[in-house]
């Protein structure tokens, strides 16, 4: 896509070019685009890091669900793809057990102080806490991530489909990445406008009285 004048930043709308385009040269549009994608590249979500927060989610899920019947997904910004270098992983577990919800922490608890304390775990486990907040949370490192343990969020779960999935416009259901497009620019704004808020300017983060994720995400 091009302006008037030969040259359209990436991402912009298309009634939103000529503005721009006036304002900046294309020359300096062009250098911050290139510096932008080199740090997006950086940043963003890769193969490798896949691989290890793949591996590291099954078998935090293998071990929670040996301890009892149930389901545990993951949410957030591991299957967004739009999580940073310091990401953690949010995993909530589900079961039909009602009698679970006063017990789950203290098991869940228990088989991951186990696992800290087992020479031949096939993970590093060490960290284990258990937050008696509203939510209650078990939070532990493994392998030097962080991995947030909740029990029947499904909040959670809705917040994923909402910006993964679905957008309703015109009585119509489309992805929302897919719907706009130009190579993912919307999980890779969320990534950059994370970084920055975390890196730079110190203003994300919930755990902290911050701003959380979500509402980053939903704002984007």
């Amino acid at each position: 896509m091009f302006g008037p004048d030969g040259f359209s930043p990436n991402g912009l709308l298309p009634n939103e070019v000529a503005s721009v385009t006036q304002a900046l040269e294309p020359e300096r549009w062009a250098t911050a685009e290139e510096r932008t994608t080199e740090l997006i590249a950086c940043i963003q979500p890769n193969q490798p890091s896949e691989e290890r927060r793949n591996a590291v989610l099954c078998y935090v899920q293998r071990l929670i669900m040996n301890c009892f019947p149930c389901q545990v997904f993951t949410f957030g910004s591991v299957p967004l793809k739009t999580y940073l270098p310091d990401g953690d992983i949010d995993l909530t577990v589900f079961t039909e057990n009602l009698n679970l919800k006063e017990t789950w922490a203290n098991e869940v608890r228990d088989i991951l102080e186990h696992e800290e304390k087992n020479e031949n775990a096939e993970f590093h486990v060490k960290e284990v806490q258990y937050i008696q907040a509203e939510v209650k949370i078990i939070k532990c490192l493994v392998e030097n991530i962080v991995v947030d343990i909740s029990f029947d969020q499904l909040g959670g779960l809705c917040t994923l489909c909402f910006l993964e999935e679905l957008l309703l416009m015109s009585a119509l259901t489309f992805k929302v990445d897919q719907l706009i497009g130009q190579n993912h620019l919307f999980k890779r704004s969320i990534i950059l406008i994370k970084a920055w808020c975390y890196y730079e300017s110190r203003i994300l983060g919930a755990h902290h009285g911050l701003i959380s994720t979500y509402a980053l995400e939903t704002l984007v």
